[in-house]
């Protein structure tokens, strides 16, 4: 079923990497300090997975602070979906039909995130130190300011100026198998011996498209983790973001077992022309809004 959610909402994201632009006072925002511009339509959509309405998907505006350049904009649209009685595994088939079928590409492989990482930068992401890491990203940062870097930091920007090159030339790839501590909305189990993420990432010519998890129905762990969210933020010098207590609610009233994901239909058109820059398929980017 096709919906339409909130583009203005009474919550933010807590998620650290994440920076949510807000409205200001509003009468949507009675009670708490401000409106926000939603960076996914992920918390009400669960919302209505939890009053029943079955599989949905929606075409959506989107809003991230900060984020400006040839694959990124500030306002972009997200193609959503979620699938109740859908595992992680169940979803990417459907994102492999859905997308290597459009764009006319061969269908993807699936490598484990600790996999491309030894391969493309030689490092183990789950068992190297925090020194190691940070020894890794000196060639890009320097060393005063990697002091104020997490290890996931580190592995961010590992994953940017090592892996993600290297995966453009290797066709289509499903990345899995994230550390727990990138799982955001998505539960973990042990795999391998390993705390790891039911998340996938589908790469096309090293250019990230979608963002999928088999999803963390669990209230009290999703609350654990928003809290934790915040505290990062903090000692990142972040605000500190309102937690949504009505997802929390959905949640606690039982959205059912579901795996969902966001696809970004900017860089999608921009692969299928053939095009490096979301310029060349956004009538008004950033720069000319």
């Amino acid at each position: 079923m096709e919906v339409e959610t909130p583009v203005l909402g009474r919550y933010g994201v807590t998620d650290i990497n994440i920076d949510s632009i807000p409205a200001g006072p509003t009468p949507l925002a009675a009670g708490s300090a401000e409106a926000w511009l939603q960076t996914s339509p992920e918390y009400h959509m669960k919302r209505l997975l939890a009053a029943g309405a079955g599989p949905v998907y929606q075409v959506a505006r989107v809003f991230r602070d900060g984020e400006s350049g040839r694959r990124h904009n500030p306002e972009f649209s997200l193609l959503e979906w979620y699938r109740p009685g859908f595992t992680d595994s169940d979803l990417m088939a459907e994102v492999s039909d859905l997308v290597c079928g459009w764009l006319g590409c061969e269908a993807p492989r699936t490598m484990r995130y600790r996999d491309v990482f030894l391969r493309f930068s030689g490092v183990d992401p789950f068992l190297a130190s925090n020194a190691e890491l940070s020894a890794r990203c000196e060639q890009w940062v320097e060393p005063s300011q990697l002091q104020a870097f997490t290890r996931d930091d580190c592995l961010d920007l590992l994953m940017s100026c090592q892996v993600e090159p290297a995966l453009a030339g290797t066709g289509p790839v499903f990345v899995t198998g994230y550390p727990e501590s990138q799982a955001a909305l998505a539960r973990v189990s042990e795999q391998d011996g390993l705390r790891q993420a039911h998340r996938f990432e589908l790469y096309v010519q090293g250019v990230e498209l979608c963002n999928g998890y088999w999803e963390l129905t669990d209230c009290d762990e999703q609350r654990q983790r928003f809290a934790a969210d915040n505290q990062a933020r903090l000692a990142a010098g972040k605000p500190e973001m309102p937690i949504d207590q009505d997802f929390l609610a959905a949640l606690q009233a039982g959205v059912p077992d579901c795996a969902g994901v966001a696809l970004g239909l900017d860089r999608l058109l921009m692969l299928k022309l053939g095009l490096d820059n979301l310029a060349g398929v956004i009538a008004f980017p950033a720069d000319r809004a």
